[in-house]
């Protein structure tokens, strides 16, 4: 499990590890029936990811935000250290960016030409106290990372999968190249359900009986998963 050899990936807000698990889960780590155990009493599933369980594909808990881009940051030094071309990719909140350690990691990771690292902020502008801009203004994140030194890059509609794919290719080819990379996502959070979005009220809360099929008539797209 030392990642040597493979591009790794750390789940850096934690929060949104349903996405997380459901991804593992389709990929072969574990059963897909064992989705229906998150957040359940001795389950490996919980809220945020953690590693005593030994869960297959979680590498690092991250139930303390803020602490993953020095993590991703880590192990890409340590593949560069083994002569490993392998990348690190990392996933972070807009609002765990307000957590002072990202910073002097960001800072850090410029300076050293930590440039086999791609990490990706997913800037919905929610957290669970508010918006990101009420609870503590974040600004111009695109030109802070620019300012500290990375290769930053955007994609306009983070929801839309197509966008992801060609914005991750681009990022790929602008590795190796003195600095790390940045993309700033623009998101909506609950995207597709009516009652989800514009709204920080959906960050921790599951969806009753009533409300999930509202939820899935409007994405009946995603009925076969069900």
């Amino acid at each position: 499990m030392d990642g040597k050899g493979e591009d790794l990936f750390f789940l850096s807000n934690g929060h949104i590890s349903p996405v997380f698990y459901s991804v593992l889960a389709r990929r072969g780590y574990f059963p897909i029936e064992e989705l229906n155990t998150f957040r359940l009493i001795n389950s490996r599933l919980q809220g945020h990811p953690t590693t005593h369980e030994g869960l297959p594909g979680v590498r690092v808990a991250s139930g303390s935000l803020g602490q993953g881009m020095s993590v991703a940051i880590g192990a890409a030094l340590a593949k560069k250290l083994n002569g490993d071309d392998h990348l690190v990719f990392s996933l972070h909140g807009d609002g765990e960016l307000q957590e002072g350690q990202n910073w002097e990691a960001i800072m850090y990771a410029a300076g050293n030409k930590v440039d086999n690292l791609i990490a990706t902020v997913d800037r919905n502008g929610q957290q669970i106290d508010g918006a990101t801009e009420d609870v503590l203004p974040l600004g111009d994140v695109s030109e802070k990372f620019r300012a500290f030194g990375w290769d930053v890059m955007e994609i306009e509609d983070g929801n839309n999968l197509e966008q992801v794919i060609a914005g991750l290719k681009e990022a790929k080819s602008r590795t190796g190249k003195g600095k790390p990379v940045c993309i700033v996502m623009t998101t909506m959070m609950g995207n597709g359900v009516d009652f989800m979005m514009h709204t920080h009220a959906w960050h921790g809360k599951a969806p009753n009986d009533e409300q999930l099929a509202t939820a899935l008539a409007q994405n009946p797209e995603t009925l076969g998963d069900y």
